[in-house]
């Protein structure tokens, strides 16, 4: 890994990670290859977890671009998690080191009983939705690849980044990795200061910046002036929906709705912005370094040269990914997705898809943020269930029925309706199903409203 010190050497002139200096910068690298490599002489790849702090970004960085570099095996961690998440995670990993926060752990064993490749891995946790802690087994070239395939597509030699999406998750450390492989600058603020419209003064014109739909919504309430800086707005990590969109292409924004994941280094697919400009919907085009198929039930495939290598421990390169996404490809051959596969909702023998549901409901501008589940139910098989924040106390749920009534088919229609102060989402606004279930099956009797239009149907079952 003799080029990272290269890239870093032949930068040590310029201002590229602002607010760093870039000698400061290469002199904790060098700090942490000796510690790490002092660590390398009493184990083979030790396995490093690596905390980011946003006040020490600049040490996650450099210890991140070390242990790549001294071939140890790292473990990208979140500081939010609490004790029942450590636990989970050190007994999994059983590290040797944890830098960027102090943890009370002993190493268990120096052995490790699954066969890794003797090289740097770089392991993205995962699965916030379903609450149970995974990390996507990566290398140095999948995410390099992904650069390529992000610069080959924009038609890029340089990308600057705004980083305000944490490191640890693919979304931030990808934004890293495009600026420092391709020379570019990258600038990483605090989202909790965007929060309160405490704005950097910069000149944005040339920058990228990534965005969930929740912080997309935030900032076209607060500032929509300092969006309409930016050359491209990414916006990714959760489905948007269709008001959403509508509102960013009224203000003109360069938005470039992406679909990707942890798995294969972010995105595969992305709508470039002057086609979202035109309208488009959709999430655009494969990026040159994947290949995407769909199956007759709509499945989605992913062959790519930025794909992971299994869930640690289990090292397991696969040909391709078979993703719980639904979509389908339009004539100018732009992607569209449909929902999860799991999610799908099968009530009186019809198959419901929750978000075009939730889109629905959402364009009626009655409730801030909706889910759509289903629950077991006798008679349907599964009850169209939506739980929902209100845009106000004012609004009715019959209100809602009745706004909704020519825009869904009966069956489409949620039978059940639960009124909450707010949706259980992560950082990058994914919902936790298991959390909604839980409240959709144990929420009291008394607050869930079933629809007097839809009550006394009888389903129709396909045969």
């Amino acid at each position: 890994m003799n080029n990272i010190l290269e890239i870093i050497e032949t930068r040590l002139h310029q201002e590229w990670i602002m607010g760093c200096h870039s000698h400061y910068f290469y002199q904790l690298i060098q700090n942490y290859i000796e510690q790490l490599t002092q660590l390398k002489k009493l184990t083979n790849n030790p396995r490093i977890i690596l905390v980011e702090t946003h006040e020490d970004y600049h040490h996650f960085l450099a210890a991140f671009l070390a242990t790549v570099i001294t071939n140890c095996h790292v473990f990208l961690g979140d500081k939010r998690w609490k004790e029942r998440e450590w636990e989970e995670v050190c007994n999994l990993v059983n590290p040797h080191l944890i830098l960027g926060i102090d943890l009370n752990y002993t190493i268990k064993s120096n052995q490790n009983n699954f066969p890794l490749p003797n090289k740097s891995l770089i392991m993205i946790s995962t699965g916030g939705t379903s609450g149970k802690i995974r990390f996507s087994i990566h290398t140095w070239h999948t995410l390099s690849a992904s650069v390529k395939g992000f610069t080959h597509f924009f038609h890029l030699d340089k990308v600057n980044s705004f980083c305000i999406l944490p490191l640890h998750h693919v979304s931030g450390l990808m934004q890293f990795m495009r600026s420092f492989l391709t020379q570019g600058k990258i600038i990483i603020y605090p989202y909790s200061k965007l929060k309160k419209n405490i704005l950097p003064s910069f000149n944005f014109e040339d920058f990228f910046i990534s965005l969930v739909p929740t912080q997309l919504q935030l900032l076209l309430t607060l500032n929509p002036k300092f969006l309409q800086q930016f050359k491209t707005i990414l916006l990714g990590g959760a489905p948007p929906w269709n008001s959403l969109l509508t509102e960013a292409r009224n203000y003109q924004l360069n938005l470039s709705p992406t679909y990707g994941m942890t798995e294969t280094a972010s995105q595969i697919v992305t709508l470039k912005p002057e086609d979202f400009k035109q309208g488009n919907n959709s999430t655009g085009k494969v990026l040159p370094h994947a290949d995407i198929k769909i199956n007759e039930d709509k499945i989605i495939k992913i062959k790519a040269e930025s794909l992971y290598f299994g869930y640690y421990p289990h090292y397991e390169p696969q040909p391709y990914l078979i993703t719980d996404d639904l979509g389908y490809f339009d004539h100018k051959n732009d992607l569209h997705i449909l929902g999860r596969n799991s999610q799908k909702i099968i009530t009186g023998g019809e198959n419901v898809f929750p978000k075009e549901v939730e889109t629905i409901i959402l364009e009626t501008n009655l409730v801030k943020d909706i889910a759509i589940i289903g629950i077991a139910d006798e008679q349907w098989g599964e009850a169209i269930t939506a739980i929902y924040v209100p845009q106000n106390n004012t609004v009715d749920v019959t209100l809602i029925q009745e706004t909704i009534k020519k825009q869904l088919s009966p069956v489409k229609q949620p039978k059940h309706w639960i009124r909450v102060k707010q949706l259980p989402r992560n950082q990058q606004g994914k919902l936790n199903y298991q959390t909604l279930q839980k409240i959709a099956t144990t929420y009291p009797k008394q607050e869930n409203y079933l629809s007097k239009n839809q009550g006394s149907k009888t389903p129709s079952f396909r045969r």
